[in-house]
């Protein structure tokens, strides 16, 4: 079996150079001398050239081995690069946490949960990706992201934390008929041409189970995978629509609360639980523990 080179031998190479002597470069490492000894015969063996000749007061390097050290200063120099961006990153009072969230909690949950995180890590960064949930779980999957900020249930290999209850309401244009109404059921909007999410997205499986669960088939006018435009189609007379109340009257629509107790969602965080999280992601997920 051929000995592989090592981040460690091109170190000890560079020492060698520097002092010239196997010898000194064995105690200056801390090391014997036929180790380092070794540590330059893999080298040489791998890269079929001499780095270095054996003259009476030490060695000194070939034209070959010229070329040799310049890439190993440029590896070297590049591994304690990646140790430190690592290190960086890993740290749990400087480091990164990459957090996936759904595009309707951009400015409901999300902007005061990493208002409370900042300030009780001012250091960490929040790399954000707004995204759907099939994204979400894509990216959580892959290690793109180590949280989400999601509705979704996880499956097995996730762990879910409820981050907040979001009530449901149904938004009408200022003229629609039930305008001035307080509450609703969702029985009076069998009539009603609807703006939606599209089929595929968390909240629109929501909705459609309540629906069905209430015996109406929508008759759907409009459809699109942001809850803000939905408001504002809405108010543009556009439909009815289903939506978080955070969202309500954003564009001048009226809210009415439904009268069906499920007629609410959970936003919850999930991450994957068969891998460790990152001290900077863990240390994320203790302060929403205790935030929630």
């Amino acid at each position: 079996m051929v000995a592989r080179v090592l981040i460690r031998d091109l170190e000890w190479l560079l020492a060698l150079a520097e002092h010239g002597h196997v010898t000194d470069a064995a105690a200056a490492l801390g090391t014997s001398q036929p180790t380092v000894s070794r540590a330059l015969a893999r080298i040489e063996g791998e890269l079929g050239v001499r780095v270095f000749e054996r003259v009476p007061t030490g060695i000194v390097t070939t034209a070959d081995g010229e070329l040799v050290l310049e890439s190993a200063r440029e590896l070297v120099a590049g591994h304690q690069r990646l140790r430190a961006t690592l290190a960086n990153r890993l740290d749990p009072d400087t480091g990164v946490v990459r957090l996936a969230f759904l595009d309707s909690m951009a400015t409901t949950v999300l902007p005061r949960l990493l208002r409370g995180f900042h300030e009780h890590a001012p250091r960490i960064k929040v790399v954000l990706s707004q995204e759907p949930a099939h994204e979400i779980r894509r990216d959580l999957d892959h290690g793109a992201a180590e949280l989400g900020l999601t509705m979704a249930r996880p499956e097995d290999g996730y762990a879910r934390l409820p981050v907040q209850e979001e009530r449901l309401v149904v938004v009408v244009p200022p003229t629609h008929r039930l305008a001035r109404r307080k509450r609703v059921d969702l029985t009076e909007l069998a009539d009603e041409e609807m703006v939606m999410i599209p089929p595929g997205f968390g909240h629109r499986a929501l909705v459609d189970e309540l629906l069905a669960d209430a015996g109406v088939a929508p008759r759907v006018s409009f459809e699109s995978a942001d809850l803000a435009t939905i408001e504002g189609l809405v108010a543009a007379g556009l439909g009815i629509g289903v939506v978080p109340v955070a969202f309500a009257g954003v564009s001048g629509t009226v809210g009415l609360t439904l009268t069906t107790p499920a007629a609410h969602r959970t936003i919850s965080l999930v991450w994957r639980t068969d891998r460790p999280l990152a001290p900077p992601a863990q240390r994320f997920l203790d302060f929403v523990r205790t935030w929630a």
